[in-house]
């Protein structure tokens, strides 16, 4: 566990933490770690989980998924980040979420029951660990409040124009990297790929929303593997 502590220092979870502390946790709450080739399944739907997930290398997909393929994305994980906390404090919660490694990726699994019972070894972290994870939750709710907001728009350009303006403001800046590819994009606003074309166009690797009266950002979307630049 050592070679990740760059990672974990960097994370929420372990905020105020040293060393040493984060180790004694990782033992506390039985830590095992994983890898996950691209495309394969983390947790799926239906299931229920002790565990919650820290991806420390490569990222991941909270998706949705119905019975005719249809794909929708709750959110993107990169190292750092959680997955599958709600579920994991909650005893006997059935998952309604797929998490699904959009890359080669490595995970460290966290009991969290252990967090919420008193630590045998009566550690000292352990109450800022559990008020670091209420801040890890609340965090969470957070982005799914912004997808809602995106969502909830009428129209696909809506849509687009929300989502852009808030990674602008998020950003500081007219321009910046979206961290979804344009098939991703469009299954995290929930709206048909082709529809893309009446209000955004590409040229190289970037997308530009159409020509409007107020200044609109321009983002740089990612390639994958088929995609086509002029879709």
């Amino acid at each position: 566990m050592k070679k990740f502590l760059p990672i974990l220092r960097n994370s929420p979870f372990f905020k105020g933490l040293t060393d040493d502390e984060i180790l004694s946790i990782l033992h506390c709450v039985e830590a095992t770690t994983v890898s996950k080739e691209r495309d394969s399944y983390i947790f799926r739907a239906a299931d229920s989980t002790e565990v919650m997930g820290l991806v420390v290398s490569g990222c991941v997909l909270v998706i949705q998924e119905d019975l005719w393929g249809h794909r929708n994305i709750l959110s993107k994980c990169h190292a750092g980040d959680f997955f599958g906390e709600p579920y994991a404090a909650s005893p006997g919660a059935v998952l309604n979420i797929s998490v699904v490694a959009d890359e080669d990726c490595e995970i460290i699994f966290l009991n969290v029951q252990k967090l919420l019972v008193t630590c045998p070894t009566a550690c000292e972290h352990h109450q800022k660990l559990i008020r670091n994870l209420v801040s890890v939750l609340a965090n969470k709710i957070l982005i799914l409040n912004d997808k809602i907001t995106h969502v909830g728009k009428r129209t696909t350009r809506d849509k687009l124009l929300s989502y852009l303006s808030a990674e602008s403001i998020r950003h500081s800046s007219l321009s910046f990297d979206i961290p979804f590819d344009r098939q991703q994009l469009a299954d995290y606003l929930c709206i048909d790929r082709a529809a893309f074309g009446a209000h955004i166009f590409f040229d190289d690797q970037d997308i530009h929303t159409e020509p409007a009266s107020a200044v609109v950002p321009a983002a740089t979307v990612p390639y994958r593997d088929g995609d086509n630049p002029k879709e």
